[in-house]
């Protein structure tokens, strides 16, 4: 396949919806390696989770890998899309935990990540952390709720200083029982009520929901700051049957401007070839959505 410039790369890039790749489904790839596959693909931007990036989180790894991504994202014509999975690490984290010592180490790593995140100018940080936000042995998921909810409204200010915002996704039960719903996530939000703290959609977490992710789309426009998108099961968007043309029209109706960025639940054979797909297949929706119901 012939290598597109930068040039055609911009033009293929321009209006529409905005498209990025979540990094972790390259698997071990380097940043410069997935992203120059990104950009070749089409891409406009790329999401990193940090485990990936800044080894032990020291300062030194931390720098290094913060080089790595503006070289990797510059050299390729892409936008940073901001990062998820911000919690993965050998230590057990925990943003809920009764005994403050206990969760200071997570709420540094996320002040350590809003920094990051200036540094390459500033993007959404979505909190999905199941693990590190679930209710610990012996607590209830409500007061489990509520120290979430102190511990996300004492970094609102310093996210809104990085330029940067952290997302609360909504779980479902089968992996985490704090925060299942998007009701939940704005309910929690809104009390909060800092523009450093907001929400986001993910097609694949929506198992607690009563609703189409047409109606959710709609219904929680002003919560939805960023989309990952995939199949239920996790897999590349378009490798299954579900129907993203309703969803797509409500984001264009909801005049949406984030980012949707495809996360994977596993690392594909051929990754080139399941980027691209993945691709072709969202503007092919986008384009069918613009139709929809006409």
């Amino acid at each position: 396949m012939r290598r597109r410039d930068k040039a055609e790369l911009r033009e293929e890039k321009a209006g529409g919806m905005n498209y990025a790749l979540c990094n972790e489904l390259f698997g071990g790839m380097e940043a410069g390696g997935a992203a120059r596959l990104a950009g070749e693909a089409g891409y406009g931007g790329m999401e990193f989770a940090p485990y990936t990036v800044f080894g032990s989180f020291s300062p030194a790894e931390v720098r290094a890998g913060l080089g790595n991504i503006k070289r990797a994202l510059g050299d390729n014509g892409l936008a940073f899309a901001g990062f998820h999975w911000l919690l993965v690490d050998s230590r057990p984290l925990s943003l809920v935990s009764p005994d403050r010592a206990l969760r200071q180490p997570a709420l540094d790593r996320l002040r350590l990540l809003l920094s990051a995140a200036a540094e390459l100018g500033g993007a959404s940080l979505v909190l999905g952390s199941p693990k590190q936000r679930g209710s610990v042995p012996g607590q209830s998921a409500g007061e489990a709720k509520k120290i979430l909810g102190e511990s996300l409204a004492s970094l609102g200010d310093f996210a809104v200083s990085c330029n940067s915002k952290i997302l609360l996704e909504a779980l479902d039960h089968s992996q985490c029982d704090v925060v299942n719903t998007l009701a939940e996530s704005l309910e929690m939000v809104k009390a909060i009520g800092s523009p450093g703290i907001s929400g986001m959609f993910d097609f694949h977490n929506t198992g607690d929901e009563k609703e189409s992710w047409e109606s959710l789309i709609r219904r929680y426009r002003d919560l939805v700051a960023h989309v990952h998108i995939n199949e239920m099961n996790g897999d590349v968007p378009g490798s299954g049957t579900s129907d993203y043309v309703p969803a797509f029209r409500a984001l264009g109706e909801t005049a949406f401007e984030g980012w949707i960025s495809v996360e994977i639940f596993s690392q594909p054979e051929n990754p080139a070839r399941a980027i691209g797909g993945a691709l072709a297949f969202m503007r092919e929706t986008e384009a069918r959505a613009r139709t929809y119901g006409a």
